[in-house]
């Protein structure tokens, strides 16, 4: 079960600031997305990056997990979520757990949960918040190549996600995780 963090965006409705790089409890935002995925249940765990990625690999301790960088990081979460596919191409994974670095209420717990729903190569889950669907998503082995092919914009998967929601496993993990995201100025309130 591999995991994927999505942490190229810019941040630009935080001024600019990418969100890899906000602090949340003494050390940058990445490190936190990404050991949820780990202690959750999630190995190998690989990360996208983009806005300032030279930044974020001299300030964060990544030196556990892949990396890739996304140069059309500025078109959309799409195209990281494509080229974090493309680089656990290889890994033998039969599924992948795909977070967002700035969503500090979702853990590990949420995490386990989703990959404790794992069903086989085709599987497809979501995490759900009150019914609705959320992060973290796993995605089995046999659907990356038509995610990867549809993921585009900001809205990544969530064309995929809308055509197959007949198949799609909802997991309730709103007692475990907060869904919210740091993308504003007046979020960062959120941050510890």
């Amino acid at each position: 079960m591999a995991g994927l963090l999505l942490a190229a965006g810019g941040g630009q409705r935080l001024g600019g600031r990418p969100k890899a790089l906000l602090d949340h409890r003494g050390r940058p935002l990445v490190e936190h997305a990404a050991r949820a995925l780990r202690d959750g249940g999630c190995d190998p765990v690989h990360i996208v990056l983009g806005a300032a990625a030279a930044s974020v690999r001299e300030r964060a301790e990544l030196a556990a997990y892949g990396l890739s960088e996304n140069p059309d990081w500025a078109r959309g979460m799409g195209t990281s979520l494509r080229v974090g596919l493309a680089a656990l191409a290889e890994s033998g994974a039969d599924a992948v757990v795909v977070s967002l670095v700035d969503q500090p209420g979702i853990g590990a717990a949420a995490v386990a949960r989703v990959v404790a729903a794992y069903g086989g190569r085709g599987s497809l889950v979501s995490a759900a918040y009150g019914g609705r669907r959320g992060h973290p998503v796993l995605f089995g082995a046999d659907r990356w190549a038509d995610i990867a092919a549809t993921a585009e914009g900001d809205r990544g998967a969530r064309a995929y996600l809308q055509r197959h929601a007949d198949v799609l496993t909802l997991i309730e993990c709103s007692d475990v995780a907060e869904p919210y995201d740091i993308d504003t100025p007046e979020d960062l309130h959120r941050l510890e």
